[in-house]
Parts: structure tokens; C-alpha cells; sequence
């Protein structure tokens, strides 16, 4: 669990499994959800580890800002950096972030929720309009984005519930069912029909 109001203690144990010695410099913890970084921590722990051995260290982290950035269950990668800047080793766990709703990721996830509501309201008041093309291919497609939106919705709502993290095993059955509900859903509307012409007929006066 990681609290923007207390300081955390991270430890760390690195194996050497090469034939030369590693020199770690710096930890990196970051998290991410939806192929996107929402914190990064980067914290200077210079160490050696020598051929087939192991070094532990521990040091604290203080999240001070972490609750503007992040909230709920998320992906945490904890990576090992040598003086390269390259990295030697990683590892991901989940991240219980106690963060606001108001956070980067609160108000990206407010943000998906309102363009979805938007793309769903376009696409019914079309159809009570019967505005929609009389293509039934076309008229799935336009509702294909309120359906991957409403996949991300259930992603973002179930993370930040602290029911279930974001990873491909949890984010795709969600975004590819509620696409294929949707484009379903589109596909079977029924044809618009009665639609106005879009050409103007032209009257001619005779005198």
C-alpha cells in the first residue's frame, strides 16, 4: 500500500546471476494502467553486486505527491538502473494507492466516463432520429466507440473500487466485450427508412 501521508520502507534484493560485477545506482517504482505511467519514482540507492551473489538494501519512500497522480489498485514496476541508466532488473506487484478522485488518473477515468456518455447520446439520438446511415456495417461503426469506451469505464471503475488491478488479462475481455456488444447492438438497429432526400426537387412556373 503506498499513502501520500506516510513514508514507506521498500526493500530490495538483487541477484547476480552474470560472471560480473552490477552497479546498481538508482530504484525506480512506477505505475501504470492502460499502457500509461500515472508516478515514477526514482530514488539513488548505489550499490555493487558482485558475480553470483545476492545484496539487499532498504530505503524510504516518501509518495508526498503520489495522491495527485494516482488512486486505487494499480500495476507497480520496481526497477533496478545501473550507472548506465540501463536497466539490469524488474518486477511488478500491485499497488494500493491512496489517492484522490481528483488525481491524473481520477480525472482521466472522469474523462473517459463523459466522452463515453457523449458517444452513447449520439448514437441513440441518431437512432430516435433515424439519422443513422441505412449501411448496417456503417451504422455498427457508429457505435463501436461508445461500446470500447464503455469497456474502459468498466476497466478504470473496477481499479479504482480496489475490486480489480488494469492488466491485459483483466483490460481486454472488458474492452473487446463491450465492443462487440455494441457494434452488435448497432448492427441490428433497424434501417432508418423515411429519411428526407438531400436533393431539393426543382419546381418550374410556367407563365
Amino acid at each position: 500500500m503506498l499513502d501520500p501521508a506516510q513514508t514507506a520502507r521498500v526493500s530490495i534484493t538483487v541477484r547476480n546471476n552474470t560472471n560480473t560485477v552490477q552497479r546498481v545506482k538508482t530504484v525506480r517504482i512506477s505505475g501504470t494502467a492502460l499502457a500509461l505511467t500515472f508516478f515514477t519514482y526514482d530514488t539513488t540507492v548505489p550499490f555493487d553486486v558482485p558475480p553470483k551473489t545476492s545484496e539487499t538494501r532498504s530505503f524510504p519512500l516518501e509518495p508526498t505527491d503520489l495522491g495527485s497522480q494516482a488512486l486505487g489498485l494499480l500495476p507497480v514496476t520496481v526497477e533496478v538502473i545501473d550507472v548506465q541508466r540501463d536497466s539490469i532488473a524488474s518486477v511488478g506487484t500491485t499497488g494500493d494507492i491512496k489517492g484522490s478522485l481528483w488525481s491524473v488518473y481520477g480525472a482521466f477515468g472522469l474523462g473517459v466516463l463523459v466522452l463515453t456518455g457523449l458517444s452513447w447520446a449520439g448514437a441513440l439520438i441518431a437512432l430516435a432520429r433515424r439519422r443513422l446511415p441505412a449501411n448496417r456495417w456503417q451504422r455498427a461503426m457508429r457505435f463501436l466507440p461508445a461500446g470500447i469506451g464503455t469497456g474502459l469505464v468498466a476497466v478504470i471503475s473496477l481499479s479504482v473500487l480496489r475490486l480489480v488491478a488494469p492488466s491485459p488479462t483483466a483490460e481486454i475481455p472488458f474492452i473487446v466485450g463491450a465492443a462487440a456488444a455494441a457494434f452488435i447492438l448497432g448492427y441490428v438497429t433497424p434501417h432508418p427508412g423515411g429519411q428526407q432526400p438531400s436533393e431539393v426537387d426543382t419546381v418550374r412556373i410556367q407563365r
